[in-house]
């Protein structure tokens, strides 16, 4: 045997077993992939989320994608993410981390990004309980309306973070972060924190003498001090990011879509203009207790919720060992992407799925606390967003109630509702691409 039929037959060996093992791998089906950047350029353009949901309708709701070395499964049905978040739960709970939310070791600390481990455990039970259970929020409503300036680093964070990153794609180049989104998420961080530690500060002083207040803050400081050996100043802070970046971002991208999508439908103003009038009183301030006795504003905020996720995609999952889903294997190191956006687009899920219809609720039992797979804005699981029973029950209502319940709304001179820009921007959050701009006037 001569030396090229040795190499040929040498070279021709190894891509049939690379073909072979990937082929009993029984990954699902998905686009062709190209040499090292894989299925990158599907991801090319405004809009990711869309182009993945079109990519479904011709491979499936489950299909499998190479993102540089990344493989990576994107779920974009009802039934498919039910069996990922709630009958499979615990083999995909874990999470895979942005680059950029690595800096200052913040993912090490935080309940979002942790995997599912004892601190995890301890961490959502303080948030659970002590948080963002019903009496806590009912006792701390008071304190939801002070104003805390944290909005331009958050967001800073927020921009960082949804930048499409190299290093997510190709690990390889972490220790050169090429893009530097990793060196100036790290110096946003670093405000925060520095920030954060002030308060905290300024908090233990103000306790020595004996001005002791009902809030958050105190909540982490007392947990903190009985749990010493398992929770320190870094979970702290990693704690009061995760719920400032949960509730400020995401909930004032909601009330900007419901908003939008009620001006667009001026009956639909009259009508929960009316009820907010017969419930609450017209002109009064609307209470977080009122929201239960105001079904037609819920049914707008789950619409809202349906339409406009607040993320497109949950956020990642990982699995940390072959997965069977389906008849299909999930390679250990996946991601796992669900496609709310495409879910809650489904023709066969929802009639109409492109028209805001907040009737649609009025006699349905579909809701966003992660039982129906419909409709899982907050995601579902041991994973489901813990803010949930703040946003959903409490302030996207409220803020939408009262501005509705303090004032009529209009669109600028020569905008007519029908060409309202309703474009998205695509991120870690799936906001408006042109933020709304509307006029009040007395109601």
């Amino acid at each position: 045997m001569d030396y090229f039929t040795l190499v040929f037959g040498s070279i021709f060996a190894c891509i049939f077993l690379l073909f072979l093992s990937k082929r009993n791998k029984k990954l699902p089906p998905g686009p062709l992939q190209l040499p090292i950047i894989g299925n990158l350029f599907h991801l090319l353009g405004a809009k990711p989320h869309i182009s993945l949901a079109n990519l479904a309708k011709i491979y499936g709701p489950i299909m499998s994608l190479k993102l540089g070395q990344i493989t990576t499964i994107v779920i974009s049905s009802s039934t498919m993410a039910k069996q990922v978040l709630q009958n499979q739960d615990q083999a995909f709970s874990n999470r895979f981390i942005p680059n950029a939310l690595q800096a200052h070791n913040y993912s090490k600390f935080s309940v979002t990004w942790l995997p599912v481990n004892p601190t995890w455990r301890t961490l959502r039970r303080i948030l659970n309980s002590n948080i963002l259970s019903l009496t806590k929020l009912d006792s701390n409503q008071h304190l939801r309306s002070q104003k805390v300036e944290l909005k331009d680093v958050i967001w800073n964070i927020l921009a960082e973070a949804g930048k499409p990153n190299l290093v997510d794609f190709f690990p390889i180049l972490e220790n050169i972060d090429p893009q530097r989104i990793r060196r100036n998420t790290d110096i946003h961080f670093n405000k925060l924190f520095v920030l954060f530690d002030d308060l905290i500060n300024e908090r233990l002083e103000e306790k020595r003498s004996r001005s002791i207040k009902n809030d958050v803050l105190e909540v982490f400081l007392k947990i903190r001090e009985e749990n010493s050996e398992e929770i320190d100043q870094n979970h702290i802070n990693s704690l009061l990011l995760d719920i400032f970046i949960g509730g400020t971002n995401t909930t004032t991208s909601t009330v900007e879509w419901a908003m939008a999508e009620i001006l667009r439908q001026p009956e639909i103003m009259k009508k929960v203009q009316a009820e907010l009038a017969e419930v609450v009183g017209k002109g009064k301030p609307i209470k977080e207790d009122d929201v239960s006795r105001l079904p037609y504003l819920q049914c707008i905020v789950k619409e809202t919720l349906r339409m406009h996720p607040p993320v497109p995609f949950l956020l990642p999952r990982k699995v940390e060992q072959d997965v069977e889903l389906c008849d299909y294997i999930i390679p250990k190191g996946s991601q796992v992407l669900v496609n709310v956006w495409a879910i809650s687009r489904d023709s066969a899920l929802w009639e109409e799925p492109l028209v805001f219809k907040p009737e649609r609720f009025w006699s349905s039992e579909l809701d966003v606390r992660g039982k129906d797979f419909e409709l899982i804005p907050f995601g579902a699981g041991r994973r489901i967003c813990p803010g949930l029973p703040l946003a959903a029950s409490r302030m996207v209502p409220v803020m939408v109630g009262s501005l509705l319940n303090s004032f009529n709304w209009k669109l600028e001179e020569g905008i007519k509702p029908e060409e309202l820009d309703m474009e998205e921007k695509f991120g870690i959050t799936l906001a408006k691409a042109c933020p709304l701009r509307a006029i009040a006037y007395p109601i």
